[in-house]
């Protein structure tokens, strides 16, 4: 059944048409990819959905039933709360009831337990338990922490979170929210490899439609069936994920690019019978001249003209000279901060022609290596080997030198003054910014140009070695494309941090996961690593925990604190539930003449004895894993 109908819809700013007439429908299950290049309308699609802007035409039709979720590109003011507690706004409804229930339960402890009064309780319980009310708070926590929120993080007051960790905790009010069709936003950014995992497992399970703009082609491919581009003003449905799209996508492109040659070939035949028929200028030559100069009008009028190559970027890395065998060499190297260990026993074996990648959650370190290797930062111990006529080219994630002022063709101009204007023209043509964009200052750009521009300073470097931290941030897919097809022909050696895993498998030969205990080595792409890490990851864990004392500290204070909140969380339902049936027994005491009250009465007693039986095992389970935790400790 469609939640969803969309006919006609077109939208406009200024003399600048986003799309027209885009037509779509979205059945209550569907689980749809939206792409295109940047700049081409998908969030301003989202916000016609939403309701946030308005159509310049078409119709947009919902169903009555579905209510819509839409993950916040920034969260909303907070002043004063917890990040658990933001999360838990999520269930505004439920909370309400709480706060009914516990004035009920105030009335009956001061003797005003009417009648109706033990009727609305017994309404507002049954409520409470059918939308989840026994369950949203441990759903809550869980949410979080798979979205890589750890337990002191969930304390922290949400004026002091990170962008990023805003960005997280909208997802998880939104994945909280129930909403039978959400709208997600490029939800993977800011997430670590597990927390991607985690999202793909929830949305993989997640019953209602949902409609997500990614770049992140590995997460597109496991979660979507369907796939809608935006291109060139409008909307294009594909059967399939990611992959099932672009393999339709290069078949079509094929055909397209025949039917084009074909079409300019019979175009070149009927111009040169036009032009014979013209010189031989007699009545009828000139009357088939003009019947041919007709057919030929209609024909290029309905030319279908593949994509041009140049509205992709073009780059290719060539390194001014060749290094030699052995790239670089890390022996044992540790870092610390403020006393606390970063990672240790870290090593790594770099070849000529290898393309490396680091990869571990967020806050293993990962930049910070980079920047030990580009000598930026010091290290504590170990040992780093260069090898002979190295040249590394470093592209920075946040591209902190390409702010000020400054214009784009002078950032150019200062750095490569052998350059004429003309040529830097070129280049920056290559990298889509062209004209009046040439004179854009560096503190105007947006993401994808200033990455584009970083990604260009790096390749008129001309190094044999790149040293890249999330190159695929702030690209759209036609760019990260260029950049893997630059990096596949590039004849020298890369190192990496992305958590691109679609980019990583098609590139990488080597990975190196980073951890808190050291390095672990992976010769093959990421499909090889996943296939391996599985029997490793239980003696992977094991040696952290032998080597890692302050990990180990942090782990027993989490297990501790969550033994703790269990028990008390059971203990407060067991004397919700046994005031509730001693209030209910009242009644059931003062109600004997009415036969029909007194077996309801009696029933619901014995329903809720059963369930206070169930919580006193709890308690117990609770309160034995709570001693553990304590002897542990």
């Amino acid at each position: 059944m469609a939640i969803l109908s969309i006919s006609g819809l077109s939208r406009s700013f200024g003399q600048n048409t986003l799309f027209e007439n885009v037509s779509f429908l979205i059945d209550e299950s569907d689980k749809v990819g939206l792409i295109g290049a940047n700049g081409a309308g998908k969030t301003t699609l989202f916000r016609l959905l939403t309701g946030e802007d308005t159509p310049d035409s078409g119709s947009l039709i919902r169903s009555g039933s579905c209510s819509i979720g839409y993950m916040e590109q920034y969260l909303r003011e907070s002043y004063g709360k917890t990040v658990y507690e933001e999360a838990l706004t999520a269930f505004e409804h439920l909370e309400k009831i709480e706060q009914e229930l516990s004035k009920i339960a105030d009335m009956i402890d001061k003797g005003l337990d009417t009648g109706e009064i033990i009727v609305r309780q017994h309404t507002l319980q049954e409520k409470y338990e059918n939308e989840g009310g026994l369950l949203y708070k441990s759903r809550t926590r869980a949410v979080l922490l798979g979205l890589g929120f750890s337990e002191e993080d969930l304390l922290l007051s949400c004026e002091v979170l990170s962008g990023g960790q805003k960005t997280r905790l909208s997802l998880a009010r939104l994945l909280l929210s129930d909403a039978d069709f959400l709208l997600l936003d490029e939800p993977t950014n800011h997430l670590d490899m597990d927390a991607i995992a985690y999202l793909e497992d929830y949305l993989i399970s997640y019953k209602g439609a949902f409609i997500v703009i990614s770049h992140d082609r590995y997460f597109l491919d496991k979660v979507t069936l369907r796939t809608f581009e935006l291109e060139n003003r409008h909307l294009t449905i594909f059967e399939g994920n990611y992959s099932k799209y672009m393999s339709y996508k290069e078949t079509d492109c094929e055909i397209r690019q025949r039917h084009y040659e074909n079409d300019m070939k019979e175009i070149k035949r009927i111009e040169g019978i036009i032009e014979q028929q013209r010189r031989w200028n007699r009545e009828k030559n000139i009357k088939t001249a003009e019947s041919k100069q007709k057919m030929l009008d209609k024909k290029i009028a309905g030319l279908d003209k593949p994509e041009s190559l140049d509205d992709k970027v073009r780059m290719t890395f060539s390194p001014a000279r060749e290094s030699g065998y052995d790239v670089l060499k890390l022996i044992d190297i540790k870092k610390s901060f403020d006393g606390v260990t970063l990672f240790e026993h870290t090593n790594a074996d770099i070849k000529k022609g290898e393309k490396v990648f680091f990869i571990g959650g967020n806050g293993t370190g990962k930049t910070t290596l980079l920047k030990i290797i580009m000598q930026r930062l010091s290290y504590d111990c170990g040992e780093i080997i260069r090898g002979a006529k190295v040249d590394a080219g470093y592209y920075e994630q946040q591209s902190s030198d390409l702010c000020g002022s400054k214009t784009v063709i002078a950032e150019i101009r200062d750095s490569y003054g052998e350059l004429s204007d003309t040529e830097i023209r070129n280049y920056l043509a290559a990298f889509l910014i062209r004209g009046d964009d040439v004179f854009k200052k560096l503190d105007n750009l947006s993401g994808g140009e200033r990455a584009r521009v970083a990604l260009l300073k790096l390749m008129l470097t001309k190094p044999n070695l790149l040293i890249l931290d999330e190159p695929t941030n702030h690209l759209d897919i036609g760019s990260r494309e260029a950049l893997e097809n630059a990096i596949i022909s590039y004849p020298a050696t890369a190192i990496i941090v992305s958590h691109d895993r679609y980019f990583i498998n098609k590139l990488a030969t080597k990975i190196y996961t980073i951890g808190p205990s050291g390095t672990r080595e992976y010769v093959g792409n990421y499909d090889y690593y996943l296939q391996k890490r599985q029997p490793e990851l239980k003696p992977c864990i094991v040696k952290k925990e032998k080597d890692n004392s302050y990990l180990r500290e942090k782990e027993r204070k989490s297990k501790l604190r969550k033994a703790e909140n269990q028990l008390k969380c059971c203990e407060e339902e067991i004397e919700k539930l046994e005031a509730l049936i001693v209030s209910l027994e009242e009644e059931l005491s003062g109600s004997a003449s009415d036969y029909v009250l007194a077996m309801e009465l009696t029933e619901e007693i014995e329903s809720k004895k059963e369930a206070l039986d169930r919580l006193y095992n709890d308690w117990e389970v609770y309160n034995l894993s709570l001693e553990e935790e304590k002897n542990n400790y």
